[in-house]
């Protein structure tokens, strides 16, 4: 799927000097949404490109779903002639997008301050672990070490068993996020200062933001979150639930949709039990109210339920898995799955604009240095 259209964004020049996640991230969307995104990897390539299997055309498919949308350049940017290329390409530059270890781009003199003296203009957006200072200041972090460090992993997995990291890099993700959305901010900051600013998104600030509810629960009482499963903290029923087929999740936040659950499942009587009539109701007896819910999705099939419930009105799914989530109609509907040729398909921009939708231009730039100097 190829949508002729200029982007928001078009017109932005960025730089991204990012490797691994956050800043290619980043990147991509800035590049999905029109900007014109130059990826500057160090002579041996972002070390994703080895990250696998899979591989395609020899590269690991976790590089290819993070750098589309860009054009490619290798540069060692210890060495003077490399640094004065950097200067070339910053002159007309936007946005840099960086994520080097706290200190390098400083010893190479091409910090915050240095390039800021050269281009005013220039928004400068790090991604790191920690952030610069602090006690933790300039150190190395990766998704589930600050998954771990923030509470996330202590909240996830089953009440008697171990923390568990969750699966996707939510961290990673939430953080390149991030740095659109302060890039973005400083771009239309910009529009009335006409200067640049630094725009810093860190692994570790960004896990303790998705902390909602366990944070502002333990603000209110000081008692540390337990592990609940699937199921939620604060409202009931709120999990998954085994049915004759496959697993179906139901999410009931309100008196409602309570109603609408228990007339859909043949038991309307069961919204006026007094140990259910309320979601704190709801929530303290949770282990009653899953017993009899387990036993009224016995004998009905998942999937069929699942899509009953939602169109009365109550939040529910079925357990899918990946290649059933990427080939549902309702991704096919939504384009969210987008192809360039014969040998790309990712996952498209969840974005939509309506005057100035994602495009999907350039194929990830996949080539070695030797074929990246060729091509110039």
């Amino acid at each position: 799927m190829t949508i002729p259209s200029a982007g928001a964004l078009a017109g932005l020049r960025v730089i991204d000097l990012s490797r691994v996640l956050g800043g290619p991230y980043c990147g991509q969307v800035l590049g999905d949404h029109g900007a014109d995104v130059l990826k500057i990897e160090p002579p041996q390539g972002d070390e994703t490109r080895t990250w696998g299997p899979p591989f395609q055309a020899g590269v690991a498919a976790y590089y290819i779903g993070l750098n589309r949308n860009k054009r490619g350049m290798y540069l060692d940017l210890s060495q003077e002639s490399a640094r004065q290329t950097l200067y070339e390409l910053l002159a007309d530059a936007d946005v840099l997008i960086e994520n080097f270890k706290t200190g390098t781009m400083e010893k190479w003199g091409i910090g915050y301050e240095a390039l800021a003296a050269r281009f005013p203009r220039l928004i400068h957006c790090r991604v790191s672990g920690f952030g610069a200072d602090g006690p933790l200041g300039g150190l190395v972090g990766y998704d589930a070490s600050i998954q771990a460090m923030t509470g996330i992993m202590s909240v996830n997995g089953e009440p008697d068993g171990e923390p568990l990291r969750v699966g996707v890099p939510l961290v990673d993700q939430a953080t390149g996020m991030n740095a659109v959305i302060g890039i973005l901010m400083a771009l239309y900051e910009r529009t009335r200062s006409g200067l640049g600013q630094f725009v810093e998104a860190s692994l570790f600030d960004t896990g303790l933001s998705l902390l909602h509810p366990y944070s502002t629960n333990w603000f209110a009482n000081q008692q540390p979150p337990q592990r609940s499963g699937n199921a939620h903290a604060n409202i009931y029923p709120y999990d998954i639930f085994p049915s004759a087929s496959v697993p179906i999740f139901l999410g009931v936040g309100n008196d409602k949709q309570f109603a609408l659950l228990c007339q859909c499942l043949d038991a309307p009587s069961l919204s006026e039990d007094p140990r259910f009539a309320t979601p704190k109701l709801r929530s303290l007896n949770r282990a009653e109210l899953r017993s009899v819910l387990v036993s009224l999705l016995a004998n009905r099939e998942g999937v069929e339920c699942a899509e009953q419930l939602l169109r009365s009105g109550v939040p529910s799914a079925p357990l899918l898995n990946i290649e059933a989530a990427l080939q549902h109609p309702h991704t096919r509907h939504r384009g969210m799955v987008v192809t360039m040729g014969d040998s790309y398909t990712g996952v498209a921009s969840p974005i939509k604009l309506s005057r100035t939708p994602a495009s999907y231009r350039l194929l990830p730039p996949v080539g070695t240095p030797e074929e990246a100097k060729n091509a110039r």
